[in-house]
């Protein structure tokens, strides 16, 4: 299965920025067979764990995300970048390599007492991640875990998730 997945990710060195080697999924999204199995799989991570809403990443991880709560019969709620969404929202900001950046999510989302699984396609260094499962918390959700097509475990973003359960399909070490 890891092969299958991983010879449908494109590489694009130097992109978007020299040094740089961009994950491309859309060769896998493309795929109906690598799809599916993908979908079924994240989703497997869940399905005996009653969850309420997935929460899916600006923007890829919306694509997996939607599915997945297809799949699991949950609702989808999702985080954005400032400034993208119309309603009322709650943010946080979260480091980068270099300056920072900000994340929202409607005030409404999730629910007090919601299970909730957040998914996304690429875990690097995990900063987006750990800010998304923030306004999670903040809301009073309750996160069953992390899921995500890929991680890039050279960037050591796992270690800013270390109080959650997180789930990758595969892993890039370099």
């Amino acid at each position: 299965m890891q092969k299958l997945i991983k010879s449908k990710i494109r590489e694009i060195p130097d992109w978007p920025k020299k040094g740089v080697g961009f994950k491309d999924i859309t060769p896998l999204l493309q795929d109906p067979i690598c799809f599916k199995k993908v979908i079924d799989e994240l989703a497997k991570k869940f399905s005996n764990k009653k969850i309420d809403k997935i929460v899916g990443i600006d923007a890829r991880g919306f694509l997996l995300a939607s599915a997945v709560a297809y799949k699991l019969g949950a609702g989808v709620a999702i985080v954005r970048k400032k400034g993208k969404l119309p309603y009322q929202c709650i943010m946080r900001e979260y480091d980068l390599e270099y300056g920072t950046n900000c994340i929202e999510m409607h005030k409404d989302a999730i629910l007090p007492g919601e299970r909730v699984a957040i998914i996304d396609d690429v875990l690097a260094t995990g900063g987006t991640a750990q800010a998304c499962a923030k306004l999670v918390e903040q809301l009073k959700g309750k996160i069953v875990g992390i899921a995500f097509l890929m991680d890039l475990s050279f960037l050591k973003g796992k270690e800013k998730l270390k109080k959650y359960k997180v789930y990758s399909l595969i892993k890039y070490s370099r």
